[in-house]
């Protein structure tokens, strides 16, 4: 009697062991997601910031684009307003479309190419524009290792117990941004 006693003691503390690493796995995994959000965050807040500058600069150049450089403006206002994955990927595509535009447009302006706030600042958004693509790219793997973990067995029994939620990926809204750019001579 003492020996099934044990048995079933030893048995209920793996049990119990095992569901606290598994709840605690889960927790680690959704700070990891919460962290790897707040980096995309901070690299978009650099991108917000340099985006007045960039327009301050090329505003004596282009003042012909003033349409162009308004559409900038708002769309990053936007972006800086939305919140919640889905709508903030939204509006960094329409920003990056912006962007895009106005890059187009500058190639217009042989002066304002050559000036050399302009081309530092370029360099600073070209070089933010990679480290929000990369800091998407760990945020959706984050959430990839989550909502596996929230989904398979036996933790997705300790998730449902517990309130942990699938997590929304960082996706690209517009099919057009999917395309490679056609290039021609």
């Amino acid at each position: 009697m003492n020996t099934t006693l044990i048995i079933i003691l030893v048995i209920a503390v793996i049990i119990f062991i095992a569901l606290i690493s598994m709840y605690n796995g889960l927790v680690r995994l959704r700070n990891q997601v919460k962290n790897a959000w707040s980096q995309i965050d901070v690299q978009l807040k650099r991108r917000y910031d340099l985006i007045p500058n960039l327009i301050e600069t090329v505003k004596g150049y282009m003042k012909h684009e003033k349409e162009t450089l308004e559409n900038v403006t708002r769309m990053r206002s936007q972006a800086m307003e939305a919140s919640g994955v889905a709508d903030k990927a939204r509006a960094e595509s329409n920003l990056s479309s912006a962007l895009g535009q106005f890059r187009v447009t500058v190639e217009n302006y042989p002066d304002l190419k050559a000036n050399q706030n302009f081309l530092a600042l370029q360099e600073e958004l070209t070089s933010t524009e990679n480290k929000i693509s990369f800091s998407r790219q760990n945020y959706n793997d984050q959430v990839l290792f989550f909502n596996n973990k929230t989904e398979m067995f036996p933790t997705n029994i300790i998730a449902g117990m517990f309130g942990f939620r699938k997590r929304e990926f960082f996706e690209i809204e517009d099919s057009s941004e999917r395309k490679a750019p056609k290039v021609s001579f």
